[in-house]
């Protein structure tokens, strides 16, 4: 279980997260929604131990996230950035095998092998697994950092707008990756996700944030109200039901 219990974060001496209490569980999908600007991607930063609390305080286990040892917390928790940048050439296999650091230390086994097979087979990319990142389209370059995630095998995979750069059907297929990852592994993972849609289909949870303060939790359809997306968007919104997902429709 991952606790955040009245926690701030800022930039520049400016609050961008401002006092979330926020219970995370150790299995299922969890999306954060809300425009741009709204703080998911801090909130997930400092998560991730990416980025400190200026108040308040996050736990993992029960133990405080900050008295992790990095080796430890990088077998149960792996974060993928939105801006993610390589000072080196790899191959796509290459950077994949990163993901596997925690235990192999350079050195990889069997193990280690079947968990890159696994993962580049997870986001379709089993074919480019020689090519160079350079070469690649950048829908699967994010495609490749997504397949480095999830060779970690870790408890928890936090997952920073994954669907950046990826064209309708590998968003989809991506998803459905992941949530066969939560339904088989009972693994947990959240994910910032703009499109509120996709939020409300694929995941058990939802958390809405505006402004740096949290606004709504819950199921899709606790979420998924015409007055809460008004509140989080400023966009009104009429709710339709589709193959039993709610749906949300801006209205013109």
């Amino acid at each position: 279980m991952i606790k955040l219990s009245h926690v701030s974060m800022r930039y520049d001496g400016d609050d961008v997260v401002r006092d979330v209490s926020l219970e995370l569980p150790p299995s299922g999908l969890t999306a954060l929604i809300g425009a741009n600007g709204a703080g998911k991607s801090t909130l997930l930063s400092g998560i991730g131990r990416l980025l400190p609390c200026s108040a308040g305080e996050i736990t993992f286990e029960g133990r405080p996230l900050k008295s992790w040892r990095p080796r430890d917390l990088a077998r149960r928790l792996a974060i993928l950035r939105q801006d993610n940048h390589l000072s080196v050439r790899l191959s796509v296999a290459e950077l994949v095998a990163l993901g596997r650091h925690p235990y192999s230390r350079g050195s990889l086994t069997s193990v280690d092998e079947r968990a890159i097979e696994e993962a580049l087979a997870c986001v379709s990319m089993s074919d480019l697994a020689d090519r160079f990142i350079d070469e690649l389209s950048g829908g699967q370059r994010q495609r490749a950092f997504v397949a480095m995630t999830l060779a970690q095998d870790a408890d928890y995979l936090l997952l920073d707008e994954p669907l950046a750069a990826l064209d309708l059907y590998h968003g989809r297929e991506l998803m459905r990756h992941l949530r066969r990852i939560v339904d088989d592994k009972g693994t947990a993972i959240v994910v910032v996700l703009h499109d509120v849609n996709t939020a409300a289909a694929y995941a058990d949870r939802l958390v809405a944030m505006r402004d740096g303060a949290l606004v709504a939790e819950g199921s899709p359809e606790q979420v998924m109200t015409e007055e809460t997306l008004s509140d989080v968007f400023s966009v009104e919104t009429r709710i339709v039901e589709v193959n039993g997902h709610p749906v949300a429709v801006p209205l013109p």
